[in-house]
């Protein structure tokens, strides 16, 4: 990504996450950017684009991140500790991306349907994981649906605690580690 679409890409993200998709116009980004509509639309179609290009390569960071540390792993428990940690430092690193994809994660528009399909696809990985470490027998038999939407829900309100506080990333870890991983082991 060149350094003006990076620029388009970063302060979308911001103003998204501060004002909202409805909320953020096509002039104000090209006006903190500092670059004429032209030049906006020589990278991106429309604003629409600018968002499902923003939550694609957030989620695709994301799912690639889980791929190769859960491939580093033997054990599904611990497959299941790599997502948490990855996706808690995602949200430490990534704030702004997080809080778009959560406040245009309900309802029915096209942004909605694009985060929905993601996030589908994140607790897909989840699922999986879960689902293989009860077949091997080293996770309890629990719903997977509800564990794997836990899991998530639960890092993401770190997203609240991050607001006010410098995140203590090995700390949350460690809590959610005790108080939901160590409850799934066999």
């Amino acid at each position: 990504m060149n350094k003006t679409k990076r620029k388009i890409f970063e302060t979308s993200m911001k103003l998204f996450a501060e004002k909202g998709y409805d909320g953020t116009s096509i002039e104000e980004i090209t006006s903190v950017v500092g670059v004429a509509k032209g030049t906006l639309y020589y990278h991106f179609s429309s604003k629409e684009e600018i968002f499902n290009f923003l939550v694609e390569e957030g989620m695709n960071l994301l799912k690639n991140s889980i791929t190769i540390k859960t491939k580093k792993q033997e054990k599904y428990i611990d497959k299941l500790r790599a997502i948490i940690l990855i996706q808690i430092k995602i949200i430490a690193k990534y704030k702004n991306f997080m809080s778009i994809v959560l406040s245009e994660i309900w309802g029915n528009s096209s942004r909605s349907k694009t985060c929905q399909e993601f996030l589908e696809d994140y607790l897909k990985i989840v699922k999986n994981i879960i689902v293989d470490g009860i077949q091997n027998n080293e996770i309890k038999k629990v719903d997977v649906e509800i564990v794997a939407d836990e899991i998530f829900g639960i890092v993401c309100t770190v997203l609240y605690y991050t607001k006010n506080n410098k995140l203590d990333i090995e700390k949350v870890f460690k809590e959610i580690d005790k108080t939901i991983i160590k409850s799934l082991k066999v």
